[in-house]
């Protein structure tokens, strides 16, 4: 029986392990998780926050996925936002999915990226 996600991996470029590491740690705050020797020695780098692991391998012929995607849970989504667009990320909104703002930002070499936030909902007399 499934229990969890461990992690999501995404392929990147031999040699961007420095600007996955500008973009995953300085922008979107996490923090880089030191890979196992043997996996180490392939490149790519694993990064971490809470819960959430995103393991970005090095691919030979790369080419980034444009529908595939993580989707990453965040709080205060707003903020979150303006701390991507302020730190030169990119930021687009979309409002198709009911009961979430969210949107969708690339890393530095076109992983796409979902960020979505539950709306909170009140009901009678709450």
């Amino acid at each position: 029986m499934l229990a969890a996600v461990d992690h999501v991996q995404l392929a990147a470029p031999a040699g961007s392990e420095d600007a996955l590491r500008r973009y995953y740690v300085d922008i979107l705050g996490m923090t880089e998780i030191p890979k196992p020797p043997v996996l180490a020695a392939r490149g790519g780098c694993w990064f971490g926050a809470g819960a959430v692991q995103l393991h970005l391998g090095i691919e030979t012929d790369f080419r980034p996925a444009k529908k595939a995607h993580p989707g990453l849970r965040v709080t205060g989504i707003e903020a979150y936002a303006a701390r991507l667009k302020s730190l030169g990320a990119s930021v687009t909104w979309d409002e198709g999915l009911p009961g979430y703002r969210r949107f969708y930002s690339e890393d530095p070499v076109g992983n796409r990226l979902e960020f979505l936030e539950a709306i909170r909902r009140f009901g009678p007399g709450g």
